[in-house]
């Protein structure tokens, strides 16, 4: 077998293939000796049948099965031959099987870049220290007390303002004739305000008193994601049935204990503070790997392979999938296409490729291990962040190899992350807000 390897570019390769005229011709003979056994043909006995009766009737098959043969054990010899260890599937277009020539055919591949040493010591890096004010727990007390609310019916007789709830029904038409987009929907509450179906609704309503009626016009924009509505002008009827007004309860230890799992309420604002101080946490350890990565892209450059991009790219379509389907709503429906979500994020996702091989080349540089310590660890964690026992988490990967091997390289590279931070030099500053009052 000849093959001659083509340089495309430092991580693009392809292989010329020749697999010589007599290897095809062998094939050809083993298999039509293996047909003629086993072929049952009107007019000749078993085993009886010539070759050329073989190939008038079975020839495609018989080409298509050899050529599926030649091809896999061509190119993996090519491979080794040339020491490759390409990522993805190769592109093959091969050409049809012509008996009494060699055969000839390309192939494609994309292998990981090879990256020099990277020089990560003495990084500058700046970390934030950020701290939780009163506001902002007062926020996260506010928003709690909002959603312990009462909604009681208003005690005088007065129209609707902005900031009540109502209880409305509401049916949309569509010139003149009921939509089913839009179909009749009883004792709707909402807050008025808030533009829950739309603003125009929301408008009518102010200055209503129970048991008056109403139209309320609205025209929906052409880029709508509701298909059926986009550009569409409907007409909803609505109803006013009750105009309730939003009790907020005081904030006190019975306030806490109606959350179910405090006792006072200074158990309730130790649990806020210590969840803001971990989304901080989290923050400040997006901020540094931002700086870190920006660093290391810069000094590092390497081309990267389409293949890895197109898989990344692959999880960002199916984040915004999951995305929409927890909204009850298709891409398609949203008018979105997977291939548009692909070329608005193409630049992120090379940007991420990037950074995981940038942490592998480290992890490999620095001869990075992960012990059972460290494995038992990133577990807890794990199991702690998901507010899963420890053991489920076990049982997964036992029964998850691939799951567990990525798992364990996460966890590889936060140790590279973290190596990169010890050696770096950092410098606590404060937050942004704080200087400037």
């Amino acid at each position: 077998m000849k093959v001659t390897l083509e340089d495309l570019s430092t991580v693009k390769k392809t292989l010329h293939i020749e697999i010589p005229e007599e290897d095809v011709a062998k094939e050809l003979d083993d298999a039509y000796k293996q047909l003629k056994k086993t072929a049952k043909i009107k007019g000749f006995r078993p085993g009886k049948a010539p070759r050329s009766v073989l190939e008038r009737l079975f020839k495609k098959d018989v080409h298509a099965d050899i050529l599926s043969r030649l091809l896999q054990s061509s190119f993996i010899e090519a491979l080794q031959e040339n020491n490759l260890n390409p990522i993805g599937s190769p592109k093959i277009d091969p050409p049809e099987l012509k008996p009494g020539e060699p055969y000839r055919y390309d192939a494609t591949i994309e292998i990981q870049p090879e990256i020099a040493d990277i020089d990560f010591k003495g990084l500058e890096l700046k970390k934030t220290l950020y701290e939780v004010s009163d506001g902002e727990l007062e926020g996260q007390l506010k928003v709690l007390q909002k959603n312990l609310a009462q909604k009681k019916p208003i005690d005088e007789e007065r129209p609707v303002k902005k900031g009540d709830f109502v209880i409305i029904d509401y049916e949309g038409f569509k010139d003149g004739e009921p939509f089913s987009e839009t179909e009749k929907t009883e004792n709707y509450t909402m807050e008025v305000g808030k533009g829950t179906i739309a603003k125009e609704i929301d408008e009518k309503l102010l200055g209503m008193s129970a048991g008056e009626e109403t139209d309320a016009p609205v025209s929906f924009p052409v880029d709508y994601f509701n298909k059926e509505l986009a550009g569409v002008e409907i007409v909803f009827k609505v109803k006013l049935h009750e105009i309730r007004e939003e009790i907020l309860p005081e904030i006190d230890d019975e306030f806490a204990k109606r959350l179910g799992k405090f006792e006072t309420v200074e158990e309730l604002k130790k649990e806020m503070i210590d969840n803001l101080e971990q989304g901080y946490e989290k923050r400040v350890e997006h901020e540094m790997n931002e700086q870190i990565f920006t660093a290391l892209i810069d000094k590092t450059e390497f081309e990267v392979p389409d293949t890895l991009i197109d898989m990344e790219l692959e999880g960002i379509v199916r984040e915004a999938e999951k995305s929409f389907s927890m909204q009850g709503i298709s891409l398609e429906e949203a008018g979105i296409s997977k291939e548009s979500i692909a070329e608005k994020h193409r630049g992120t996702a090379e940007k991420q490729v990037r950074r995981h091989l940038i942490l592998n080349k480290i992890v490999k540089q620095e001869e990075l291990t992960l012990s059972e310590e460290d494995l038992e660890k990133g577990i807890a964690d794990m199991a702690e962040a998901s507010r899963q026992p420890v053991e489920t988490i076990k049982q997964y990967y036992d029964s998850n190899k691939e799951g567990l091997d990525f798992f364990k390289h996460t966890l590889l590279e936060k140790q590279a992350i973290g190596l990169i931070i010890e050696q770096g030099n950092v410098e606590e500053i404060a937050p942004e807000s704080t200087e400037a009052s």
